[in-house]
């Protein structure tokens, strides 16, 4: 539905994930805290997803995982992926929302590598409590998607399949987190956004407060705005600090 035109030409990458150690000066990562998989056939073209990658880049804890990039032919690497997701309590999957969907690759690698005697059944226990955040991006405001709007659903009512996926997986499914009116966003909005994100990806590092009702929240982004605006009227946080 948001499809950015021809895919450009992917470079080749070898190995089992994109090197961020090189791009943050060489220095060498513990274990990340969180797995960024990230799916774009047209990153290049994509204005606010580069922004909120580079973003995810500067935070410590966060490997991004380019899968386009990585797997330009496809060719998924099954047992590299799992050893990925066997590292880290905590997966965010960030892709455009193509329509009402995920782009091709995000299927492939979902019904590669999420392997029945792994990820779910009954010996399969490798994702076990993990927590998955969904990330998407959007050109459509966020009033178009729900009862009264063009897209007739909301966006949690759209991603159904991933959180079944995350349940089945015996995963802790987070509200998703979607950035909206991407096609007529200004500057100042991006950057809000990338602001909120940076708060997402912090906050799906570390275990929610049990006293948070994240089921009463439709979107990551109203949990977290509200948050926001408690500390701006100096009230505590609803994030465990420390």
């Amino acid at each position: 539905m948001d499809s950015t035109g021809e895919v450009p030409e992917a470079g080749a990458v070898a190995g089992e994930m994109r090197q961020d150690e090189a791009r943050r000066g060489g220095r060498e990562q513990s274990a990340p805290q969180v797995l960024l998989l990230f799916a774009h056939p047209a990153y290049e073209r994509s204005r606010a997803n580069r922004a909120l990658l580079e973003a995810a880049r500067t935070l410590p804890g966060v490997l991004v995982h380019d899968l386009y990039e990585t797997y330009p032919d496809f060719g998924i690497d099954v047992a590299a992926e799992q050893r990925l997701l066997a590292a880290a309590p905590a997966v965010v999957l960030q892709h455009p929302l193509y329509w009402y969907s995920a782009p091709a690759l995000v299927k492939e690698w979902l019904d590669l590598v999420l392997q029945h005697g792994w990820a779910y059944g009954h010996q399969g226990h490798a994702l076990d409590g993990k927590r998955l955040l969904s990330v998407v991006t959007a050109g459509g405001p966020r009033s178009a998607y729900g009862s009264t709007g063009a897209n007739r659903f909301t966006l949690p009512e759209l991603l159904r399949p991933f959180e079944q996926t995350a349940r089945l997986c015996r995963m802790h499914w987070l509200p998703p987190f979607a950035v909206t009116g991407v096609h007529g966003m200004s500057d100042a909005e991006l950057e809000a956004s990338v602001a909120l994100y940076l708060e997402a990806l912090s906050f799906v590092s570390g275990e929610a407060p049990a006293e948070v009702d994240l089921a009463s929240h439709e979107l990551l982004n109203d949990l977290l705005e509200g948050d926001a605006a408690r500390r701006r009227r100096g009230e505590p946080s609803i994030r465990r600090e420390g």
